[in-house]
């Protein structure tokens, strides 16, 4: 069975530290374009104040066991430019959810995400031995299924009226899954695109 634990992942361009209200300031200065809210079952933080509850928020959820959230600290800035997590686990089954990853615009598309989902997912398959790791994302949000397909993952299918979002709609999850077969070709696959 996985054993999960906070644990710092370190890359050449990002570093995934467990989340703490240290990260506040950093990760409200990151948020602040409301694009990047559009598709997230969550309203966006309109101030500092917001910022420092939904951390508790999710600080609440890692003490029940429900998730293990990193900031994604840029080497480059010196600062938190995002968020990611580990989230329903199925520690009987080996398998998890990688998710709620959101950047700042300024480093999208700059490599640091497919930093962020290799740490992620290296972590997951070769030290938790995990066997399945799962993505979802919004349906009408296309550049992260994109993204997501971009790793290498499969899309498997589509969860309709799943969520109901902060503005009342509904959101269809669309799911993708790299299962342990898979990750020898996704990791080579990712390290390529890292060397780019």
């Amino acid at each position: 069975m996985m054993k999960i634990e906070p644990v710092t992942l370190k890359g050449r361009l990002v570093c995934l530290e467990p989340l703490q209200m240290e990260h506040a300031s950093d990760l409200y200065e990151a948020s602040r374009d409301a694009g990047l809210w559009t598709y997230k079952p969550v309203s966006q933080p309109r101030s500092l104040t917001e910022m420092k509850q939904l951390i508790a928020s999710v600080l609440q959820s890692q003490q029940a066991g429900a998730c293990l959230p990193f900031a994604i600290f840029s080497l480059e800035r010196g600062c938190a430019v995002g968020e990611t997590r580990y989230h329903s686990f199925m520690l009987q089954d080996h398998g998890l959810e990688i998710g709620w990853t959101w950047l700042t615009p300024s480093v999208q598309r700059t490599g640091v995400n497919t930093e962020c989902k290799y740490l992620l997912l290296y972590h997951a398959f070769e030290v938790w031995g995990a066997i399945r790791v799962q993505l979802r994302t919004h349906h009408l949000n296309t550049n992260s299924q994109r993204a997501i397909e971009r790793l290498g993952a499969v899309r498997e299918g589509t969860l309709r009226n799943h969520l109901i979002m902060p503005d009342g709609s509904y959101r269809h999850s669309v799911y993708y899954s790299i299962i342990q077969s898979e990750w020898p070709s996704v990791k080579t696959r990712l390290e390529k695109m890292m060397q780019r």
